[in-house]
């Protein structure tokens, strides 16, 4: 059963937004981290207000909320106009409660899925954006924030330790500070027969006081597509290393719809750096409705034993995976619907759904 209700109102140039749905698809969802006899933690919510020109200067404020079955996120964004020469500035404040699966989840079913390892992390983070204006294909930003993050345990303690007595946060008290420099730099190519996509990250800890974390983390992400005939070929290849101070939440996990088909959120291993390659074969059968095969293969590179903590190795993960699946891809007006059946090296198979919305 699906019940939804959705509203939208436009008044004093406002956009208002609220969507609700109550999911009781108990056979196509995972058991819930939290169990709870509240009505409401089986609703799903999202909440949206837009205003286009908040001072009568094309200042735009935007504040979203959004409610899953075990995690919510709000955040609150302000940007103002500059010229096209200069960096439009974007300032953000954002809270978000998350269960930390990816690093500190139970593998289970041969790594298929992952359980909750009692361990969520409460996040806040205010800072400034500056995007700079676009040279030929590429674009960068830069930016600095502020960030406080502490667990939490199921029942919404704070807590410093995992189950198995080993510290959650760098600082070894019940939180972490830091201060984070980061610059992004990204490049799109596109034409009717193929696309080239580069995104580099950088993000640099301040030691502004002396129990912050200081680390410098990189990420990439490259990514090719192209035509062969009607049907069309995506390959992708990312990873990351840090290295400096490190809680064991920061580290790179791997697996999920997002990383390896086939294995838990975080099942394949977590570590100080990883690589990822992906690689989808789309094959048209309608103007609607694709069909695709896929592999996915990761790897820590055997860093997870440099993890604080080395939770990879108590739980048993592998450090390397490989998943191999197909799937259906369904495009409407609200977005597209995505299947995929996926089975990983220990011969599992999992069933994905997601949707990749139109619009935010």
């Amino acid at each position: 059963m699906l019940m939804g209700a959705q509203k939208s109102i436009h008044a004093a140039k406002i956009d208002f937004n609220v969507d609700l749905t109550q999911k009781l698809c108990g056979a196509l969802l995972l058991p819930h981290i939290r169990q709870s006899t509240d009505p409401f933690s089986q609703v799903i919510a999202r909440l949206s207000i837009k205003h286009p020109n908040l001072f009568g200067r094309n200042e735009k404020l935007e504040v979203l909320w959004n409610k899953g079955l075990d995690d919510s996120n709000i955040l609150i964004a302000f940007r103002r106009p500059r010229p096209d020469w200069t960096s439009q500035q974007s300032f953000t404040i954002q809270f978000s409660v998350t269960p930390e699966t990816a690093v500190h989840g139970l593998p289970v079913d041969h790594f298929s899925h992952s359980e909750s390892g009692s361990v969520n992390l409460c996040r806040f983070s205010a800072g400034v954006d500056f995007n700079e204006p676009s040279t030929s294909h590429w674009s960068s930003t830069t930016g600095i924030k502020f960030e406080h993050v502490h667990p939490i345990n199921n029942d919404g303690h704070m807590i410093s330790r995992d189950v198995d007595g080993f510290p959650i946060t760098s600082s070894g008290s019940t939180y972490d500070n830091m201060v984070i420099l980061k610059q992004e730099a990204q490049c799109a190519i596109a034409s009717d027969d193929s696309f080239t996509r580069l995104n580099f990250q950088m993000e640099q800890g301040l030691p502004l006081l002396s129990k912050w974390l200081i680390f410098n983390r990189f990420k990439f992400v490259a990514s090719k597509g192209f035509k062969l005939g009607p049907t069309f070929l995506v390959t992708s290849l990312k990873g990351g290393s840090i290295v400096g101070d490190m809680a064991p939440y920061q580290a790179f996990a791997i697996g999920g719809i997002d990383s390896v088909r086939g294995y838990g959120e975080g099942a394949v291993g977590s570590g100080r750096s990883c690589l990822v390659a992906n690689s989808e074969f789309t094959i048209p059968v309608t103007k609607e409705l694709e069909g695709a095969i896929f592999m996915d293969c990761g790897t820590d590179l055997g860093s997870s034993r440099h993890v604080p903590g080395n939770p990879a190795l108590r739980q048993g993960k592998p450090g390397f995976g490989v998943g191999v699946g197909y799937g259906i891809r369904f495009s409407s007006h609200l977005g597209q619907l995505r299947v995929d059946y996926a089975m990983n090296a220990f011969r599992q198979k999992t069933v994905y759904f997601s949707i990749n919305s139109v619009s935010s």
